[in-house]
């Protein structure tokens, strides 16, 4: 069978992980197991990696100066599902993290922005408005 832009046959069937860099694991697992509260599911620190779960898309932190790689921090933010917005911007403060700017209403969402120790840009995020979808 040639690729064809234009069959219906679904070739990609999702995201199953996003690198960010680091130029510390034991750190960044600590922030992202830690102050963010996500389930570490590898740690391989002799490797140059730690993953987290967020329930739909694994976070793999890598030394990437270590794996041979340039370092290069996530400048688009990587959306992070929560329920409430506030609520969970007031706990990862309480947890040091510092925030830019105020949450962010777009009328169909809220957003919260802030980094990681490294700079990878992160978000809170909510939908509270129906989405609607192309067919």
């Amino acid at each position: 069978m040639t690729p064809s832009s234009t069959s219906s046959e679904r070739l990609i069937g999702g995201v199953d992980f996003v690198a960010l860099p680091t130029h510390d694991v034991a750190a960044s697992a600590e922030f992202y197991g830690q102050t963010l509260g996500l389930r570490r599911s590898v740690y391989m620190p002799e490797r140059n990696f730690a993953e987290f779960e967020t329930g739909n898309l694994t976070l793999s932190i890598i030394d990437a100066e270590k794996m041979g790689l340039e370092h290069h921090a996530q400048q688009t933010e990587i959306a992070l599902h929560v329920e409430d917005v506030a609520e969970a911007r007031t706990t990862l403060e309480g947890r040091g993290v510092e925030f830019r700017g105020d949450t962010f209403d777009t009328g169909v969402c809220h957003m919260a922005f802030f980094n990681d120790p490294e700079g990878n840009a992160l978000m809170l995020h909510h939908r509270y408005a129906p989405r609607t979808t192309e067919a």
